[in-house]
């Protein structure tokens, strides 16, 4: 007699995730395994044309749906509408993954207020008011918010203090969070990225008068040899959301290829 085999489970079958960020880099890889893992996803960016083609690569007969919601998450209105969105597309959400952020390469003297105002806009106050949007969405059973935060919450780089203060507000905003809804069983973690390659760190390092050397010299930073990929990233938070990281909450994970343990560069 054959015996059958077991069915493979889908880790985030019948759960929504609310990804921001998610039209290129480190969100699209997030939005990318949450959905390979069955969660059906709600995706936000202010890149409408980004965000579309993420969703028509996402898309395919018989997995879970991917819908597109275009924001500017730097205005409290559009927060707003958009949580207003996501009820009319979801019957509740499970997992909700801050990850849209902005930041400028810019000296102390450089750094205007408007320009540090948008930055925690986006990258603190945003993650603050999403979760105060959708909170009330969740289910009885609970689920998961984590946040990506950066190695700049605990690290000091040059011509980076808007984008280190707003990463280190985040630290502060996900402890805050994982304690005030521990009754719900909704936990909350954040992820802290080192060097990942993407678009904007290859533009980056387009910009500097020796790219290779810049290229050369950052990859030496890292114990592991080499800087890490958006999919590095989306795997811990996939673990940060899962049943696996059921006890945990109010923390980080750092996801640096071993940079921030260095005694010096």
């Amino acid at each position: 007699m054959e015996q059958k085999k077991p069915e493979v489970e889908v880790e985030f079958a019948g759960l929504v995730a609310v990804v921001t960020g998610a039209a290129q880099g480190i969100g699209r890889a997030i939005a990318e395994e949450l959905h390979r893992r069955g969660a059906t996803l709600v995706l936000v960016d202010r890149n409408a044309a980004g965000l579309v083609a993420t969703v028509q690569d996402l898309k395919a007969p018989g997995l879970a749906a991917v819908h597109a919601a275009v924001a500017d998450l730097a205005d409290p209105a559009a927060i707003t509408a958009l949580a207003a969105q996501v009820s009319a597309l979801a019957p509740h959400v499970d997992i909700l993954v801050n990850n849209a952020g902005i930041e400028y390469d810019l000296p102390l003297a450089e750094v205007t207020a408007a320009l540090f105002d948008r930055v925690i806009a986006v990258n603190l106050r945003a993650p603050f008011l999403l979760s105060q949007a959708l909170v009330p969405l969740f289910p009885a059973a609970g689920g998961a918010i984590v946040n990506i935060s950066s190695i700049h919450a605990t690290h000091a780089f040059l011509n980076a203090i808007p984008y280190a203060c707003s990463k280190a507000g985040m630290m502060a905003l996900t402890r805050n969070l994982a304690l005030e809804l521990a009754p719900r069983r909704i936990r909350v973690n954040a992820v802290c990225p080192g060097y990942i390659d993407t678009a904007l760190w290859d533009e980056w390092v387009r910009s500097s008068p020796d790219p290779e050397a810049l290229a050369a010299q950052t990859q030496a930073l890292h114990p592991l040899g080499r800087r890490g990929l958006p999919a590095d990233v989306a795997s811990a938070v996939a673990f940060l959301a899962s049943r696996g990281a059921a006890w945990v909450t109010g923390t980080h994970l750092v996801v640096d290829g071993g940079l921030t343990i260095r005694a010096h560069p």
